[in-house]
C-alpha cells in the first residue's frame, strides 16, 4: 500500500504525525452588548401564602428581570412574609432602574398573600413611579369546587 501524502493543515512541522493540529486563531472579542434603555415597564406581583414573586417585563411582555423572596435568601415560611416580598421588591426594582434605565411601571398584583402591599411600596421606595395597580387576581364564577375550610 502506497503511503498518501498528508496535507498541510492536518500536520505542520515538528508536530507528530498523524495527529491533528489546532489552528491558529486570533483573540476573538465580544461585542459588547449594548444597554438597552426602557423607560416605562410593567411589574407582576404574584403574592401567594408561601412566596411572593416579582417579574418585571417591558410593556411588550418580554422579562426584563425578576425576584422572589425565596432567591433573595428566605426560606421556609419567612418567604411568605411582607419583608420578604419588600426586599426581593427592591431587588428587582434596583436591577430595572441601573441596567434598563426604567423610570415609570404598571403595577399588576395577583394573589392572596400578605406581600401585596409591601411589594408595591419598596417599587416606589426604590425610585420607580407607579403610574397604575391594578388587580388581576382570577376570580372563579362559580368553577371549581373549593377547598375543604383550614383548620387552624
Amino acid at each position: 500500500m502506497a503511503k498518501e501524502p498528508k496535507s498541510a493543515a492536518t500536520t505542520q512541522e515538528g508536530a507528530t504525525p498523524g495527529k491533528p493540529v489546532a489552528a491558529k486563531r486570533k483573540k476573538e472579542f465580544k461585542k459588547k452588548r449594548e444597554r438597552r434603555v426602557v423607560p416605562h415597564g410593567v411589574v407582576y406581583v404574584a403574592a401567594s401564602f408561601n412566596n411572593t414573586q416579582i417579574t418585571i417585563t417591558d410593556p411588550d411582555g418580554r422579562t426584563m428581570c425578576w425576584s422572589s423572596a425565596g432567591a433573595i435568601g428566605f426560606k421556609g415560611s419567612r418567604k411568605g412574609t411582607p419583608y420578604a416580598a419588600q426586599q426581593a421588591s427592591l431587588a428587582a426594582a434596583g436591577v430595572a432602574r441601573d441596567q434598563y434605565g426604567m423610570k415609570s411601571v404598571e403595577v399588576r398584583v395577583k394573589g392572596p398573600g400578605s406581600g401585596r402591599e409591601s411589594a408595591v411600596r419598596a417599587l416606589s421606595v426604590a425610585g420607580l413611579h407607579i403610574v397604575l395597580i391594578r388587580d388581576v387576581t382570577p376570580i372563579p364564577h362559580n368553577g371549581c369546587r373549593p377547598p375543604k375550610r383550614r383548620r387552624v
